[in-house]
């Protein structure tokens, strides 16, 4: 019996499926209602097709158009033919066109439990059987108690690292040293999470990739060294930085009774540590030895000129390494430690006589190895430490091998002192920049050590050359080198800047193009709008002239781009092979074209007005194409139970590309929302193609935000999306530091501060990242939005507790130098002083000064105080104003 019923139950799953299968498309119906009357419009049919529309209460209309009168009940019945509900490609998908707006919606999404309700075109869509008014159905809706996300993160506490990073990813990131400018890098890996090292590692690297033995090619230049007793249960590794920024790498290791701790740093072979003495490399070297450059065939035979004079190098880079070993017991303990030694066993000698490490091949020398000062005793090595005694493990490991002579020499030099040489040389970089001291010590320095972490990939030939602001492992690219060329601007290293954005002129081709890495042809626009910041910044007329002819073949690349490809140009913008007219692309084209616009006029070019009617043009191109294709792409759900319409990423797709409306596989880079949250609509909101407050704007941040974020930060490289910018903008305070703690908690490494580029460890310290977290704390702390400065717009209300101070001294924004000082609550008040010293000043300035409590003050002196911002306006400011907010 049981047998029948089985083969009863499988015999009509199958004729079930079949009948599923081969089922012929569905008629079916839905009413759509409005909350006003007085609407005429058009009914648009995809994949399927129109049987007829009807008013209530009316004769069926003929053709797609109807007509509901202000007297009428403001509904409509839809009946669709062959009708495509099933889940995957090619649903039906029915466009409601009217004078006032236009919206879309998958057929098979309407349902009586959740209507499809888009509150800001007032109107409603459920099936046809639903016989409920407008209001009632809205009432339901509303009565449900439902929030967005976005709505959610409002009502609870300001958000904070620590509570967020319990949640989150703890990515550790492998450790970068070198001295900047200079390709010669080394990377250390050390027990970190997820790494099946079995010793700790350290890799030479050329720019960032490995490179051969010269004296042995095929093997690819690494080192093993280990100290402890071995990989063990415990986590017991702790790692930071020198000062809490300087690339001096620091770790311990609590190997029961003995501490081993080690500081590592890189360093020049025989000259102390300087500017002067740090050439650096040419920066085609840098990106030749950097995936994905992409050469003309001049380039090349440049590139290839440079490597035909590359020879032994007089004088190599170091990595210089002591480990302090204590036992901390009351009784003696053994310690082991193991010399550096190549990997893929390479051959090798070790001379315990010198603590030379040298290769068989030709016995130069790799390593240079010290216990207590003296020569090793042997490659590995158990001595008894007694309580309370420190041994010392050195070891000075060169960027390639070197002669037995020249090992001699560096055998004798003293550690102490290039240490000491290495903490000035640091240091001297860190003085000759602004300074941002932040309450927050994680993020105070966070600040410092980014920046020397850019300036450590940022490779070139010193002192005038061109410079390559490496974005991590890559060489220079248009988008994600900007933020490190406008940081370096917020900081006030104009030069550095300047010099980085040399290498894009240096690299222009013949035809106007601005285009190096991997066919992303949305460099050119983007390299424009960076110049066009910089000289917001800075006012170099000097620079702009002098490569003015470049970037006007640059600005006529674009405009006969434009005349090929017709309104909008079609092109790449990432990895992806999307050659589309992505949304991107154009926006950033669009906002490249404007800045030169801008520049020209402030420096009285005669291409002013040209490039100025040029970028209002493709403007207006791209706003049409963006409407159109907003009415043309399906609505999406939201978390308190309205529906969003939404765009696609390019005009090409029929909606997000991760509805999957059509036959295709897409996903990469560890996500489906690269191309819609990370690449799609919202540069339309970045590259001012529309206002941020506009509401389209709104709209797609705020879609994007609740379908294609977790945590309130997207995925997969999700400084991309630049949703922390817009509530910047907007001054949305919590919503703001809720994306901030959580993507920096998930993405840096939480001890040494790099940063990865995807969140499954791809790409270690990816200075785009880093530079955009450092973008967004400037943002924090101060933004310019046309004439007015805001200060102090998005920062935590903690950071004014009592015994607390925020201070910018000397940074530069889009008015000159800036100096602004806000202290923590004192005898119940909050004080700020904020100086604009140059010519440029704001005529506004907004500061926001909010009470660790929420409290308002009882009296306010220096400005008019808005309540609903907790800020001060300061109108027709004169370049130095004193805020006080007393409290009771």
């Amino acid at each position: 019996m049981n047998r029948i019923i089985a083969r009863s139950c499988l015999l009509i799953f199958t004729l079930c499926t079949l009948h599923r299968l081969t089922a012929q498309p569905a008629d079916t119906g839905v009413r759509i209602l409005w909350n006003r009357g007085g609407i005429a419009g058009t009914v648009e049919v995809s994949n399927g097709h129109l049987l007829g529309l009807q008013n209530a209460g009316s004769k069926p209309a003929s053709g797609n158009s109807f007509r509901i009168a202000k007297r009428q009940t403001p509904e409509l019945t839809v009946r669709i033919g062959g009708a495509h509900c099933d889940p995957g490609p090619e649903p039906t998908l029915i466009t409601v066109r009217t004078a006032a707006q236009a919206f879309s919606f998958f057929l098979r999404d309407v349902n009586a439990q959740t209507p499809v309700y888009i509150p800001q075109y007032g109107v409603i869509v459920v099936p046809q059987s639903d016989t409920r008014s407008y209001a009632r159905i809205e009432q339901e809706i509303r009565s449900r108690g439902l929030s967005t996300k976005r709505r959610q993160i409002e009502r609870e506490p300001e958000a904070a690292f620590d509570p967020i990073a319990t949640r989150t990813r703890n990515l550790s990131v492998p450790v970068w040293l070198g001295l900047g400018r200079d390709i010669r890098i080394f990377e250390i890996t050390e027990e970190l999470q997820d790494t099946p090292n079995e010793d700790k590692i350290i890799r030479p690297m050329r720019s960032s990739a490995s490179f051969d033995f010269p004296q042995k090619p095929g093997h690819p230049v690494s080192y093993r060294y280990a100290v402890g007793r071995g990989i063990g249960a415990l986590n017991n590794i702790h790692r930071w930085l020198e000062e809490g920024a300087l690339p001096i790498y620091h770790s311990r290791m609590q190997d029961d009774d003995i501490v081993y701790h080690t500081v590592s740093f890189a360093a020049l072979e025989r000259s102390e540590l300087t500017e002067e003495h740090v050439k650096g490399t040419h920066y085609l070297l840098s990106d030749a030895y950097s995936p994905g450059r992409v050469f003309t065939e001049a380039q090349q035979q440049r590139l290839e000129q440079l490597r035909a004079g590359m020879r032994m190098p007089s004088e190599e880079v170091v990595l210089f390494s002591r480990t302090e070993i204590c036992n901390t017991g009351q009784v003696p303990r053994y310690a082991w430690v193991k010399v550096p030694t190549p990997g893929a066993g390479l051959p090798h000698a070790f001379d315990y006589r010198t603590g030379f490490s040298k290769l068989a091949e030709d016995g130069s020398v790799f390593c240079v190895s010290q216990w207590n000062g003296r020569p090793m005793y042997n490659e590995e090595l158990a001595v008894l430490i007694q309580p309370g005694e420190t041994a010392a493990f050195d070891f000075r490991l060169t960027h390639l091998p070197i002669p037995e002579e020249r090992a001699e020499r560096l055998r004798q030099r003293s550690f102490e002192q290039v240490y000491a040489e290495c903490r000035a040389y640091w240091n001297r970089k860190l003085a000759a920049a602004a300074r941002i001291r932040l309450p927050e010590k994680r993020f105070d320095e966070m600040v410092r050590a980014g920046l020397l972490h850019l300036d450590l990939n940022t490779l070139g030939e010193e002192p005038s050359g061109p410079l390559a602001a490496k974005t991590g492992v890559y060489s220079p690219i248009g988008t994600e080198s900007a933020p490190i060329i406008q940081f370096y601007c917020s900081m006030g290293l104009t030069e550095l800047a300047r010099k980085s954005l040399d290498y894009f002129i240096d690299t222009q081709q013949e035809n106007g193009q601005i285009m190096n890495y991997y066919g992303y042809t949305i460099e050119t626009g983007a390299v424009l709008w960076n110049v066009g910041e910089y000289f917001r910044y800075t006012r170099d007329a000097a620079w702009i002239r002098q490569n003015w002819p470049q970037l006007v073949k640059a600005c006529d690349f674009l405009i006969r781009w434009r005349e090929q490809d017709g309104p909008l140009i079609r092109g790449k913008v990432a990895d992806p092979e999307d050659t589309y007219h992505q949304f991107m692309l154009n926006a950033y084209g669009c906002l490249g074209m404007s800045r030169m616009a801008e520049t020209a006029q402030a420096l009285g070019m005669p291409e002013a007005g040209i490039l100025k009617a040029e970028a209002e043009t493709w403007r207006q191109a791209i706003r049409r194409a963006a409407m159109e294709s907003l009415a043309v792409s399906p609505a999406v759900p939201m978390g308190d139970g309205t529906w969003s319409p939404t765009l696609p990423p390019w005009t090409e797709a029929p909606g997000p590309r991760l509805l999957y409306q059509q036959r295709e596989t897409f996903r990469s880079h560890g996500t489906f929302t690269g191309p819609d949250a990370g690449l799609g609509p919202i540069y339309l909101v970045f590259c001012e193609i529309f206002g941020p407050e506009e509401p389209l704007s709104r709209t797609v941040m705020e879609y994007v935000a609740e379908v294609m974020c977790q945590g309130n930060t997207g995925f997969s490289q999700p400084y991309y999306g630049k949703l922390n910018w817009w509530q910047a903008v907007r001054g949305d305070v919590k919503p703001f530091l809720n994306t901030y703690y959580t993507t920096v908690s998930a993405h840096a490494d939480r001890e040494t501060y790099s940063f990865w580029e995807h969140f499954y460890r791809l790409s270690p310290h990816k200075t785009h990242e880093e530079a955009e977290f450092l973008m967004e704390t400037r943002w924090m702390l101060y933004l310019e939005r046309g004439d007015t400065l805001h200060l102090f717009r998005t920062i935590p209300r903690a950071w004014l507790e009592a015994g607390k101070e925020i201070a910018l001294d000397d940074v530069r924004s889009y008015f000159g130098p800036l100096n602004a000082r806000a202290t923590g609550l004192k005898e119940g008040r909050l004080e700020a002083v904020v100086t604009c010293p140059g010519d440029r000043k704001p005529r506004c300035v907004t500061l926001r000064l909010p009470h660790p409590e929420g409290l308002k003050p009882r009296k306010v002196t220096g400005g008019v105080y808005l309540p609903e911002s907790e800020s001060l306006l300061i109108d027709d400011f004169d370049g130095e104003a004193r805020i006080i907010l007393e409290f009771d």
